[in-house]
């Protein structure tokens, strides 16, 4: 810690950039969110809504009460959708096919965020293996400036190595093939 009281810059400097990413990483939501347009509002809206147990709930008081008007269970109420329930079976039909594209336009939307969010990620880390590969050839060369070698090392050779992305991509192109 002696070393960083010589250097009160670096603390803040690296708290600074710590809180700077956190807030990038939040901030793409809330700016997609911004962005969104009035039927992804709408379907995420929905989605928010729908997906909840008091709508099932809903759901199933809304299919007994049909069920019981139409089977004749109820006295004093008209059957105007006799078995096979051939209107509730549209409705419902309706229904699964109105909420399966709300929540498919919610998930695309989603996904959109998590993969630029995944791809600022890949960045930063290869922002990181660049720094953290400085580090340790710093680290070695002053091993070696207090006289300790380390050239019979050859995990260490690797590692002072920077990572070559263009090879990463390149077989990770071969995996997905």
């Amino acid at each position: 810690m002696s070393i960083l009281k010589n250097l009160p810059f670096f603390e803040d400097t690296a708290a600074e950039e710590v809180k700077k990413r956190k807030q990038l990483l939040r901030s793409f939501k809330a700016k997609a969110d911004a962005k969104r347009t009035t039927a992804e509002k709408l379907a995420d809206w929905m989605t928010e809504t729908f997906g909840t147990f008091t709508f099932l709930v809903l759901n199933l008081i809304f299919f007994a009460a049909w069920l019981l008007i139409n089977t004749g269970f109820l006295p004093g109420m008209t059957i105007f959708d006799p078995y096979p329930f051939n209107m509730l079976t549209a409705l419902v039909s309706l229904e699964a096919i109105i909420l399966a594209v709300f929540v498919l336009i919610s998930q695309n939307r989603a996904q959109r965020i998590d993969d630029l969010r995944e791809e600022v990620d890949v960045q930063i880390n290869v922002i990181a293996e660049n720094e953290i590969t400085k580090i340790m050839n710093m680290l070695y060369l002053l091993l070696e400036k207090n006289g300790i070698d380390l050239s019979q090392d050859p995990e260490l050779k690797k590692m002072l190595k920077r990572t070559s992305t263009e090879d990463l991509e390149k077989h990770m192109e071969k995996e997905l093939s």
